[in-house]
């Protein structure tokens, strides 16, 4: 019988947060890549505050290795830093939302 077992400090960020640029009215998605399954306390933040999942903000995993934030129908106001924490592992990224200038 081979037991295998995952602990935090064996698990590392494989692909980390990108910056991103979208305008008015788009959706932002961050995704986070980490070494192997099981890491405790997964958690999404904008501006030092902690997202929450619901009709605007979609938090979702893949095989417990592939973390995703979607943020629908940003506005201006959310431009910030991103940041994704899974126990010790942090990874951030810019959001950049640009107003849509209108020309006459």
């Amino acid at each position: 019988l081979l037991l295998l077992c995952y602990t935090e400090e064996a698990a590392v960020i494989v692909s980390g947060l990108k910056n991103t640029d979208v305008f008015v009215g788009e959706s932002a998605t961050f995704t986070c890549e980490l070494s192997q399954p099981g890491v405790k306390n997964v958690q999404w933040w904008l501006d030092g505050s902690p997202l929450h999942n619901n009709f605007v903000t979609e938090i979702s995993e893949q095989d417990g290795i592939i973390h995703t934030l979607t943020l629908n129908d940003v506005a201006c106001h959310d431009s910030g830093t991103v940041t994704f924490r899974a126990g010790s592992l942090i990874s951030s990224a810019k959001l950049l939302v640009k107003g849509i200038s209108v020309r006459k």
